[in-house]
């Protein structure tokens, strides 16, 4: 088992940053940012990766939780973008991260009045498939009898027909974390709830930063050749401590979701058209419907975003135009914040890409991009700082394994429930025989957090002593998913908070 990093890791950590000169700091622990450290240190690169707060905490486990080609980029032409988008997704399914990344059938219901009709819905589901080489199967259009079969509650009114296609879906918390296990093996030296509370400066040049650890006040600092600053909707707020005089580089949009109970198993996920351009999904997900998301300039706080009541019935009414989900159903809702590039009109047509800027002082800024071409945006760092990129590797997250066989292993070898060996299996892969070995060593974290999930204590020990939780939300809102669906009880948050204080042995 890995190297426990628990509160003596966190200072052997401190130590190590504050210890000589980085290759690469990168600043936020983000997507964004995990990806650009996990390929700088595969490329040789001595990385530091500091965010202050969780990993993943902000946008990026705020997502829809799709590994996605694109399918409305197809209504703008942008043919190329798909095809290079299926090309990775399916990378990731295969070869990344096929205990995290799984398939998805979606369906696309065709209503009389709709703003696409059956012929042209049909047309692009085919050549969506056709731009993924049909490796998951054919795109086309189906009755309103066999649409009604896939989706429970399905409304039929109007319902003239489906058009199907196929994507992937994944825990978008969980693969940032198996990213980050990956950036370690590498070599990268990570901390968490790390804030940093000025740059420092050598020869007029941004050299490294000074941080705070936000847990216990011990402040340290860290030196770089480079700082990347990956603080996603913080960007522009770092970007002003190296130039308060710098321009905006980037503009926010919030998008927010609703997760639900589901009562009945659905076959395919649901991609309402709501116009010409926006599109709402049902998303089965963690046993439950994931619904979402809205589309709407941002201009507050970036810690301040929630998801409103408003929100909340807006989602719930676009779903209603497929299918009708009883609010008292409603476990969780949650928003994050889209970065787009900066500039005049609607934020629902502005083009998800990758903002790069390079501040009078050096530090290089990057922010957007998709989590479907996550692996890409590391490549584009490396480009930056003159190391060649075409020698990197398609490299395996920590893991990977077919769920499936983890699966059959845990319930032959072990007294497991084949329920908890399955939720084991699609959130650790092969590292569920670590958790495993704990229940084996400990019996009592065998048992369930919640009696209503299959979510075990040796989840818990787990991401406290591997996957740098460090506070009750690390442990419930991203390690586990027990807080999006409606299992944080403050009996569980209290005991999650009493085992984060336990030392380990």
């Amino acid at each position: 088992m890995s190297t426990v990093i628990h509160d003596a890791g966190r200072e052997a950590a401190r130590a190590e940053l504050a210890r000589g000169t980085f290759d690469l700091l990168v600043i936020g622990g983000g997507i964004v940012g995990i990806a650009a450290a996990w390929t700088a240190a595969q490329a040789g690169l001595r990385v530091a990766l500091v965010d202050g707060g969780d990993f993943a905490g902000a946008t990026s486990s705020a997502s829809t939780k799709l590994v996605h080609g694109g399918l409305r980029y197809l209504q703008t032409g942008n043919v190329k973008l798909v095809a290079e988008n299926h090309r990775e997704r399916r990378t990731l399914a295969a070869e990344v991260a096929p205990h995290l990344v799984s398939p998805r059938q979606f369906l696309v219901p065709i209503y009389s009045g709709g703003p696409h009709g059956a012929a042209k819905l049909g047309a692009g589901v085919f050549l969506y498939s056709a731009l993924s080489a049909f490796g998951d199967g054919l795109g086309r259009v189906v009755s309103r009898a066999q649409a009604a079969q896939q989706v429970p509650g399905l409304r039929t009114e109007g319902l003239r027909a489906a058009a199907v296609y196929t994507d992937h879906q994944m825990n978008d918390s969980r693969l940032a974390i198996m990213t980050v296990r990956a950036a370690v093996a590498a070599g990268a030296v990570v901390l968490n709830h790390a804030r940093v509370e000025g740059l420092r400066s050598r020869s007029g040049r941004i050299s490294g930063a000074d941080l705070r650890d936000a847990l216990d006040g011990a402040e340290f600092g860290v030196d770089a050749r480079l700082v990347l600053n990956a603080t996603g909707p913080w960007v522009d707020r770092l970007r002003a401590l190296e130039n308060p005089g710098a321009a905006p580089s980037v503009r926010l949009s919030k998008g927010a979701h609703v997760v639900a109970k589901r009562h009945e198993p659905w076959k395919a996920a649901l991609t309402i058209p709501l116009d010409k351009y926006r599109v709402s999904f049902a998303v089965p997900w963690e046993d439950h419907l994931l619904l979402g998301t809205t589309d709407e300039p941002y201009e507050g706080d970036p810690g301040d975003v929630r998801a409103t009541g408003l929100d909340v019935a807006q989602i719930l009414a676009e779903a209603g135009q497929a299918v009708t989900v009883d609010p008292a159903d409603v476990t969780y809702a949650f928003a994050g914040l889209r970065v787009l590039p900066g500039g005049p009109g609607d934020v629902t047509t502005a083009k998800r890409e990758t903002v790069i800027t390079e501040g009078r002082r050096g530090m290089l800024s990057i922010a957007g991009g998709k989590w479907t071409t996550y692996r890409h945006i590391g490549r584009v760092v490396l480009d930056r700082l003159g190391v060649g990129s075409d020698v990197l590797r398609t490299m395996p997250l920590p893991g990977l394994a077919a769920p499936a066989a983890v699966m059959h292993r845990l319930t032959a070898s072990e007294p497991m429930e084949p329920t908890v060996a399955a939720h084991l299996a699609t959130h650790y892969g092969s590292l569920a025989f670590d958790l495993a070995e704990l229940v084996r060593r400990d019996p009592a974290l065998g048992a369930p957090i919640h009696p209503e999930g299959p979510d075990i204590w040796a989840q818990a020990v787990y991401a406290r002593d591997h996957e740098w939780a460090c506070t009750p939300d690390d442990v419930l809102r991203r390690r586990t998913t027990l807080t999006l669906r409606g299992l944080d009880t403050p009996d569980v948050r209290a005991r999650v908070a009493d085992l984060l204080r336990t030392p380990t042995s």
